[in-house]
């Protein structure tokens, strides 16, 4: 699978150890930096770029690592075609597919550990949108309201 991967220093170390264990389970890897620590970075300028490149189909799903995951989640919501989640359970990581077809997990490089990490990442990319009628449903009222903020 072609994976996006992004984080600012808060979740640099993170995405590092991810990255190497993704790649050694074949998948093929973009990441959209930080390509070094930097303590001054934005998370939005990994995270923006990232998430653009998901919802443009350019790799079929991101993880996003900050210091908590929440900024990167806000961050990654407000591009149009971007499902992002804070995401710290693996049932979350795999309901957040089947059911509302997430394309972006976001993770929080201070709040948890590689093993874990690397658990939520593994379920996350396994798990398919269910696509049944009441989940289809419910994106397209979200879609509707991306299409009103464009307006």
């Amino acid at each position: 699978m072609k994976i996006g991967i992004a984080a600012d220093h808060g979740g640099y170390v993170l995405k590092q150890e991810l990255a190497a264990r993704l790649e050694a389970a074949g998948h093929r890897l973009k990441d959209y930096g930080a390509a070094v620590l930097d303590p001054d970075d934005d998370y939005p300028d990994y995270v923006v770029p990232l998430a653009r490149a998901v919802a443009a189909g350019e790799v079929e799903r991101g993880i996003a690592v900050c210091g908590s995951g929440v900024g990167a989640c806000i961050a990654a919501n407000k591009v149009a075609g971007t499902r992002a989640a804070l995401i710290t359970d693996v049932f979350s990581a795999r309901q957040g597919v089947e059911d509302d077809d997430m394309n972006l997990i976001c993770l929080g490089g201070r709040v948890v550990g590689p093993a874990l990490a690397w658990e939520l990442a593994q379920a996350f990319l396994a798990a398919g949108f269910v696509g049944g009628e009441r989940h289809r449903r419910r994106l397209d009222k979200v879609s509707e309201l991306e299409r009103e903020k464009r307006q």
